[in-house]
């Protein structure tokens, strides 16, 4: 049997993708206020696609390989999000709703070609490039989400921590309980992952007018990186097996 070709869902999976999630933030809100938002984020978009092209083309698992995708969708994710609500004004809510819509179609026509969503079985090329599809989506709307309860509902970047964390942890608790099925659990999870770390980075980062502790982007980008390498220092990924 083949095995899969991402990241195990462990503690340390948790830990590394929230701590992507703010690395994303932070370093694409530096890049994009120090150099020309049109260069960056056609840069980001290269590099999304290069290591994307890498990922897929591993014959197994590799923590570099998986976990560079993850941040770039996390960088080019934030880069382009920015870009949809500054540039062409559509409102938050609008892009959540959206976004949730794809998620739901990427996942129906998962489904409908392979008959699983289980990460143990990401384990073919088309598998992997729904997975990808779906954790792009997610990301996109865990932003959206994000964004419209912590600025347009005025949550606030701590508030917004707060309550996402929440968030995350509610579908992982049922799934425990076993009142709620690994695979929803997961997506759930991992959707609500975005945002959480999102505002907590930006609470850090972000000077006190705008709400934050003023850490300043790029310390922040920097700490969550030094961090990223230590938690794969720690335990390196290994195949997946279970969703949650």
């Amino acid at each position: 049997m083949l095995r899969s070709r991402v990241a195990k869902v462990s503690l340390v999976f948790w830990i590394i993708k929230i701590l992507s999630t703010g690395l994303g933030e932070t370093g694409a809100d530096y890049l994009d206020h120090t150099y020309s938002p049109i260069a960056i984020v056609a840069l980001a978009f290269v590099a999304l696609i290069a290591s994307l092209i890498w990922q897929l083309s591993a014959k197994r698992y590799s923590a570099l390989r998986y976990w560079l995708a993850v941040v770039m969708v996390s960088v080019f994710g934030t880069l382009a999000a920015d870009a949809v609500h500054v540039a062409l004004g559509v409102e938050y809510w609008v892009s959540t709703l959206v976004f949730a819509v794809a998620l739901v179609l990427i996942f129906g026509l998962w489904f409908r070609q392979e008959g699983r969503l289980e990460m143990s079985d990401i384990n073919t090329a088309r598998r992997e490039l729904y997975y990808w599809a779906a954790v792009m989506a997610s990301f996109a709307l865990g932003t959206a989400a994000g964004d419209w309860m912590a600025i347009s509902l005025g949550l606030g970047f701590l508030g917004g921590t707060f309550v996402f964390t929440l968030l995350f942890a509610l579908p992982l608790v049922l799934r425990r309980l076993g009142w709620l099925a690994s695979v929803p659990a997961f997506w759930v999870a991992y959707t609500f992952t975005r945002p959480m770390g999102a505002s907590f980075a930006d609470w850090l980062a972000l000077p006190p007018e705008r709400g934050g502790l003023g850490l300043g982007t790029l310390l922040v980008t920097g700490l969550w990186f030094i961090l990223i390498l230590i938690a794969l220092a720690i335990r390196p990924g290994r195949r997946a097996s279970i969703a949650a």
